[in-house]
């Protein structure tokens, strides 16, 4: 059951970075078909492949372990302990807002956009499940499925993972989103 948790977690955090699962195997130097087998528990890495997918996943081994798993136990997530994910090369970066676990439903993140910057990149989810975003601050325009939005501070968005979408601050100052996703656990 761990391992099937760890290859959850390493298929979620490959999948939160946009990368196919040949991507990360030719980062780190192995088979596909080693990384397919990891993700779906039926094999177990060596603890020197363990360290290359969580350098090339930018985590630690025992973030993809499930050391940090506090969810159950610590249900607060204090804003002084919110974690980075990843930043774009537009200035969009994403934070986490709740701790990680494989078994919740949701995942919720904030979402800071720099002035004129994009999600490319950041709201990568492509697999079957919904997304809610709330605008904190600023404008932004959607454009989803090629159909364009305006938001504004206060409003809500909602539409499924698989629609092809990208938002886009279009405020004359930096933006923050609230963005929830249903995460893939199977």
């Amino acid at each position: 059951m761990a391992m099937d948790r760890m290859g959850i977690r390493i298929k979620w955090k490959r999948e939160l970075f946009g990368f196919r699962i040949k991507d990360l195997s030719e980062r780190i130097g192995v088979t596909s078909s080693l990384i397919s087998q990891i993700e779906s528990g039926k094999a177990y890495p060596s603890i020197v492949t363990l360290k290359k997918i969580a350098d090339a996943l930018q985590t630690t081994v025992g973030e993809l372990i499930g050391e940090n798993e506090t969810f159950g136990k610590h249900p607060l997530l204090k804003a002084t302990e919110r974690r980075f994910v990843k930043k774009n090369r537009n200035g969009t970066s994403l934070h986490m807002l709740s701790y990680h676990d494989p078994s919740k439903q949701i995942e919720p993140y904030l979402i800071h956009f720099a002035k004129d910057a994009t999600s490319k990149g950041i709201m990568t989810s492509k697999f079957p499940g919904q997304e809610f975003c709330f605008v904190l601050k600023g404008e932004f325009e959607a454009e989803v499925n090629k159909e364009r939005y305006h938001l504004t501070e206060g409003d809500g968005f909602y539409f499924n993972s698989k629609e092809s979408h990208l938002f886009r601050n279009t405020s004359d100052k930096e933006a923050e989103m609230i963005w929830i996703i249903t995460p893939n656990n199977n």
